[in-house]
């Protein structure tokens, strides 16, 4: 179900579960500021989540209160997870709001790699 990403964080959200050990994920990386693993139902051949550690709802809200430590961190997790765990390209995608479809109140960008990914938009 879409969110509106305007509103408060929600700590009961997966995504908050899954950075405190409530519900296991297959992880890949993690370091003080970011957390990544696998989508539970993948939309290509590779498909990573990453999440910065902070309660932060959309892209809207980690660049206006994420200090530039977590924000240089989360990109640099982003950057680091696509090198050591996708081939020769890949797409990076973050939904905000209900128009673009987000269903988790918590800012992650996927990584979908490991065979052509068609055009930017269904049309």
């Amino acid at each position: 179900m879409p969110i509106d990403a305007t509103r408060p964080y929600d700590d009961a959200n997966v995504f908050a579960k899954i950075l405190r050990g409530e519900i296991p994920a297959r992880r890949v990386y993690e370091d003080e500021f970011a957390l990544a693993f696998y989508d539970i139902a993948p939309q290509a051949p590779v498909h990573l989540l990453v999440i910065p550690k902070g309660a932060y709802v959309s892209w809207d809200d980690f660049s206006a209160r994420a200090s530039e430590a977590e924000i240089a961190g989360f990109t640099r997790a982003i950057g680091h997870v696509a090198r050591e765990h996708v081939g020769s390209g890949y797409r990076l995608l973050a939904n905000t709001g209900s128009d673009a479809g987000q269903e988790v109140p918590h800012l992650h960008v996927h990584i979908f790699a490991g065979a052509p990914l068609g055009p930017m938009l269904a049309r």
